[in-house]
């Protein structure tokens, strides 16, 4: 090989090596401005932590669901509102406590617990709901001290007896009292008992009954997230 065509080789390989170094410096600049865009301040974070009537059972998706349809609303006053729906059907306050962990895997400034309903269908003691209840809000507060959280009520089917129900019914005010937390009475409130409101089990709500649900617990979340 001549001494002429071992240059313009050489000539050749540097330029080749000089251009895909100037790729890979564009390339490593851009990757770096992506971090300076992910660390924007992010908005309010709410966690809903419930059963079936969180997770939108028998829906026709979870869009139809009192979480997402209040969420939305909250979005046109927060845009950068952020919402995850931990509703696990048939879940009751032992189940939700020994999966809270997994949940607060990172920071939120709401905490909707809607949980009992499984309990009572189930004939659950109230009192150990109410200390499943207990536990669960004071495992959250000690990972998020400064978190607000709302305790949804719930009430019981009458076949359980009147005693039964009556001792159900107080866990929730009693814990929101004691607990310092808000209180939203009783999540099915206009939507329980109403046959066209209600799926064909006649205890989860249809999207219509959502739509009440929603609207409802608009008020609590956003007196939580001022």
């Amino acid at each position: 090989m001549s001494r002429s065509l071992i240059f313009h080789s050489i000539c050749v390989l540097l330029f080749l090596f000089f251009l895909s170094e100037c790729k890979q410096e564009s390339s490593e600049k851009e990757k770096g401005a992506t971090p300076k865009m992910e660390q924007k301040t992010s908005g309010k974070r709410i966690l809903f932590f419930g059963d079936s009537l969180t997770a939108g059972y028998g829906l026709n998706g979870p869009e139809e669901s009192f979480v997402h349809l209040a969420s939305v609303e909250l979005q046109k006053k927060y845009p950068d509102l952020e919402y995850v729906n931990a509703g696990v059907s048939g879940d009751t306050t032992s189940g939700g406590l020994a999966r809270l962990d997994w949940v607060l895997n990172s920071k939120f400034d709401v905490f909707v617990l809607e949980l009992g309903a499984n309990d009572s269908l189930r004939g659950v003691s109230p009192k150990t709901t109410e200390s499943n209840l207990r536990e669960i809000i004071r495992k959250t507060r000690e990972k998020f001290p400064s978190i607000k959280i709302l305790l949804i009520g719930m009430r019981t089917l009458p076949n359980m007896g009147p005693q039964y129900a009556k001792e159900f019914a107080a866990v929730f005010p009693k814990i929101a009292k004691e607990e310092k937390v808000t209180l939203m009475p009783f999540l099915l409130q206009g939507v329980a008992g109403t046959r066209s409101l209600n799926q064909n089990d006649g205890i989860h709500p249809t999207a219509e009954g959502h739509k009440i649900l929603a609207k409802d617990v608009l008020p609590y979340l956003t007196k939580l997230l001022k």
